[in-house]
């Protein structure tokens, strides 16, 4: 069971970067997703996140009209599109599954992470 990140890279101020985190051993479409980031000597932050269906999704506000998360479940990947980066944008991006494991006596959930990807943009 394994996510796997890759789109990250050094952009320009104003350009645009798509992140894409492919899943193997977990099903994205039974699971929320989100993707979260920690900047240099900053704590990790939450950037987005949806709920298990889809329908409900979450932003920072400091990304808000610029990043969108996405899924594509028949590839069981999720994407965030980030567009109009900004330097205050540059860190580590890390995808992250929450798994339901509910075929037993007592369900429980827990966190998957990918192996993070490293956005730099310069002004």
């Amino acid at each position: 069971v394994k996510l796997v990140e890759s789109g990250g890279g050094s952009v320009q101020a104003g350009d645009s970067l798509r992140l894409s985190c492919a899943a193997s051993g977990v099903t994205f479409s039974t699971n929320a997703i989100g993707w979260y980031r920690r900047g240099p000597g900053q704590q990790r932050e939450l950037v987005a996140k949806s709920s298990s269906d889809g329908v409900t999704t979450n932003y920072a506000d400091s990304v808000k009209g610029r990043f969108t998360i996405s899924r594509d479940n028949a590839k069981n990947t999720m994407y965030l599109q980030m567009n109009n980066l900004k330097p205050e944008d540059t860190a580590v991006y890390y995808c992250n599954v929450v798994v339901a494991v509910t075929n037993t006596r007592y369900p429980y959930e827990y966190d998957l992470w990918g192996q993070g990807t490293q956005v730099t943009v310069s002004s």
